[in-house]
């Protein structure tokens, strides 16, 4: 087959290049990388004007006190769940006295309309609730967790996955997902690493925009469409010491370029709503923070939507020393531009009367009403406010077959490869007896990870056990012992160590199913270690000694320090928590039926003393490739090399590739031009695969001190044995801006480096200078 040609033009993340959006994100079917001719999903319809939507607004707040008005202001929990210390029991009386405008933690078809009932049957002017859940990576069906699914660098698969758990959560009576968050995440020491993109701008922005098209759809009125929820607003990633709900302190600049940028993504892609977060950003807490909430996202970016705080974040205003109590946290978060507050009761019982003392212009609180009610009738709600309360939608679409098979797609697409010593994968036929090893081995809760919605963790996730047992050729025998334990306290602990040793030893492979339990990731999971809780590391060592191959799976929601495992075991699969389908998709890697093409969205370290660490840091006066090896006066650590275990956007395949070096058409760009990269990439081993071509760039010389890299494209593209293809990028002055020394957004002329290969630590390279 001769080669095949496409091409790629990078998106530009201008933050602050506020007027005009950023580019279309590329196609549907593989964004950033497909010249399918099918257009993308818009998911902006509902910004567009509707003037009979204006009358009806306008007539309804005619009508209402301002009593009313505060009440659509509030989301309470049905106290089915919680993640704070707040709870309000009084709910439903709440409801019924019109005191609220949204309901979270609610579903099934059923509840949701016995409680839409109090509101649109026991109000005077029947305005319906919205019921909001955290619909993260799935809803019934789960599908890997977020960081998961961004190694997968497919936009097609990480859009389906929001759009199948849209289609249930909607049958399910929620109108509201609070997702996605897109956090830029870089200390994996937090916990929340793992519900996002993972540690870059780029890919996170395009991430970013694919969940917002996955769960809105094109058109918001139709019922199995969800509103999406940007957060956490803003830099709660960048939380010092990676503990959770920590003080942020960053500059301004890195504000901008880094953690701002999928925001502004999100919002370019229509995110109906945004949500603060718990962190304060340069002092002040984000649910009080004007600038971020009013200057930037509604001034700047012209975000029509509402704004909504996490839980209870405007009475941490308090503790935080910023209100001095919850009255005044509440005027200080409405003025800045929170619309609704989620669980606090802040507004609910302070902020009349702050209006009425004259703290509080009550046109702010008509923007806010109005930005709800205008989702309420984008919605349907006014219409039929049961809408998404049809008890036989629900029946008819949970755990649809397609659903589940769209679930054990993501989940292969999702594993990335991280060592293969001698080909011990796939696994040969000539293994007869199959010992699988470890906690994670048949455990059903663990495999779905945690904001798995309402995902079945006792009896629908498939374990990697079963997953094999169903797998492994007739003949073959798969055997389990549990050996270890995650648990903090069993560290020393040799408990089941014999059971595992003796079945290892009378086995031909050994699959070691190693990681952390689903609720050490997510939010309040922060760690002060990555190594592997518990004694399963001891565990491994034990196993080693019996001289059987040994095959790591990996299962955890943040990079895990897995040096031992890197030198000792034969190969490693790092498979998160892959979701209900999870144990047929880690057995279709483990055999060959899908060969893995995942690459790393994180930098794994070598331990936590290199943490924060991501790949376009920046190089110091003293880069280490300055001084002689060993030299001590450079910036390096004595006990550690600088260099992570594995770097971002590595992950190897069953095949083999081979990159030609990088071509580019000028060595001179000018503004308005097009510079073009070009790599021919063949597929040179013995199977079919899927690589991820990867290009970076780095301006050599700026006002200010730049990345040593930055991503600025990629191609997902699949190549069967023998076949080869050139990729082409192109380049453009826009996708070279950044926040200057001036703090404007542009490029500027100079001398630039660009790679195009396979990860960011590797790739051949080209120079050109940008000129005016």
């Amino acid at each position: 087959m001769p080669p095949m040609t496409r091409n790629l033009t990078c998106l530009t993340l201008a933050a602050f290049m506020v007027v005009a959006p950023l580019a279309p994100a590329p196609l549907l079917a593989k964004p950033a990388t497909s010249t399918s001719p099918k257009a993308p999903v818009d998911s902006t319809g509902w910004m567009r004007a509707d003037p009979k939507m204006d009358r009806f607004v306008a007539d309804l707040m005619a009508k209402m006190t301002l009593d009313e008005k505060v009440g659509q202001l509030n989301l309470l929990t049905s106290n089915w769940e919680s993640t704070g210390p707040t709870m309000r029991d009084s709910y439903k009386e709440d409801v019924r006295a019109g005191r609220v405008g949204a309901i979270f933690n609610a579903y099934t078809a059923k509840y949701t309309r016995e409680l839409q009932a109090l509101a649109v049957e026991g109000t005077r002017l029947k305005i319906p609730l919205i019921f909001g859940y955290d619909v993260i990576h799935g809803h019934r069906t789960i599908f890997p967790i977020s960081l998961g699914e961004a190694a997968s660098w497919d936009m097609q698969a990480i859009e389906k996955s929001a759009r199948v758990s849209a289609i249930e959560a909607s049958a399910e009576g929620i109108h509201w997902t609070f997702s996605p968050m897109v956090d830029i995440a870089r200390d994996a020491r937090w916990g929340r690493v793992s519900e996002g993109a993972g540690e870059d701008v780029y890919l996170g922005s395009l991430i970013a925009k694919a969940r917002v098209r996955g769960y809105q759809g094109d058109d918001l009125s139709r019922p199995d469409t969800i509103l999406a929820t940007a957060k956490h607003f803003a830099a709660y990633g960048a939380a010092q010491a990676g503990r959770d709900y920590h003080t942020v302190d960053i500059s301004e600049r890195t504000l901008r370029d880094v953690y701002l940028p999928p925001f502004k993504a999100a919002a370019d892609a229509g995110a109906a709503t945004f949500m603060t977060s718990f962190n304060e950003v340069d002092g002040v807490p984000a649910s009080g923070n004007h600038y971020l909430l009013t200057d930037v996202l509604r001034d700047k970016w012209g975000f029509k939507g509402f704004v909504v705080t996490d839980y209870t974040s405007i009475n941490e205003m308090v503790p935080h020393g910023y209100s001095k109590d919850l009255k005044q946290a509440g005027e200080q978060a409405i003025n800045a531009g929170v619309d609704m507050d989620m669980q606090g009761a802040v507004y609910m019982e302070n902020l009349a009367k702050s209006v009425t003392e004259g703290k509080v212009d009550v046109q702010r609180v008509d923007a806010a009403v109005k930005a709800i009610l205008e989702m309420k009738y984008r919605l349907g709600l006014f219409d039929d406010p049961y809408r998404y309360a049809d008890t036989a939608r629900e029946k008819a679409t949970l755990y649809k077959p397609e659903f589940l098979e769209a679930a054990r797609d993501v989940a292969r697409k999702s594993i990335v490869l991280l060592k293969n010593k001698d080909n011990a994968l796939p696994l040969a036929a000539s293994a007869k007896s199959i010992a699988v090893i470890g906690p994670l081995g048949n455990s059903k809760e663990d495999m779905i990870g945690s904001w798995s919605a309402a995902g079945d963790r006792k009896t629908r996730p498939v374990t990697l056990l079963e997953g094999l047992q169903a797998r492994a050729p007739k003949g073959t025998s798969v055997a389990f012992a549990k050996g270890a334990s995650y648990d903090f306290a069993a560290e020393g602990k040799t408990d089941g160590f014999a059971e595992a040793i003796a079945l290892a030893q009378k086995s031909d492979v050994i699959i070691a199913a190693v990681g952390e339990h689903w609720n050490m990731t997510g939010e309040a999971a922060s760690r002060t270690s990555l190594d592997l809780p518990g004694n399963q590391q001891a565990l491994l060592e034990e196993l080693k000694k019996t001289g059987k191959p040994i095959i790591v799976v990996l299962m955890s929601g943040r990079p895990n320090s897995i040096g031992w495992a890197d030198a000792h075991a034969d190969a490693i699969l790092e498979a998160w928590y892959p979701g209900t389908m999870g144990g047929h998709a880690i057995a279709d890697v483990l055999y060959g039926d899908y060969n893995p093409s995942a690459k790393l969205p994180v930098t794994f370290p070598r331990n936590v003393g290199q943490v924060p660490i991501h790949y376009d840091m920046k190089n110091t006066g003293r880069p280490i490739e300055l001084g002689a090896p060993g030299a001590k006066y450079v910036s390096r650590y004595l006990d550690t090399p600088n260099t992570p275990l594995y770097p971002f956007g590595y992950g190897l395949s069953y095949t083999s590739f081979t990159y030609s070096p990088v071509t580019i058409d000028k060595t001179k760009l000018r503004r308005g031009e097009k510079l073009t990269a070009s790599v021919t990439v063949t597929n040179s081993g013995a199977r079919d695969g899927e690589e991820v071509v990867q290009l970076y760039v780095r301006d050599l010389v700026g006002s200010v001190t730049r990345p040593v890299k930055e991503l600025k494209g990629f191609e997902k593209v699949m190549l069967k044995k023998g076949e080869k293809r050139t990729i082409r990028f192109t380049l453009t002055d826009a996708d070279l801006a950044f926040t200057r020394q001036d703090m404007s957004w542009g490029s500027e002329p100079g001398q630039f480096k660009l790679w195009v290969g396979p990860s960011s630590a590797e790739g051949s390279e080209a120079n050109f200078e940008l000129t005016e």
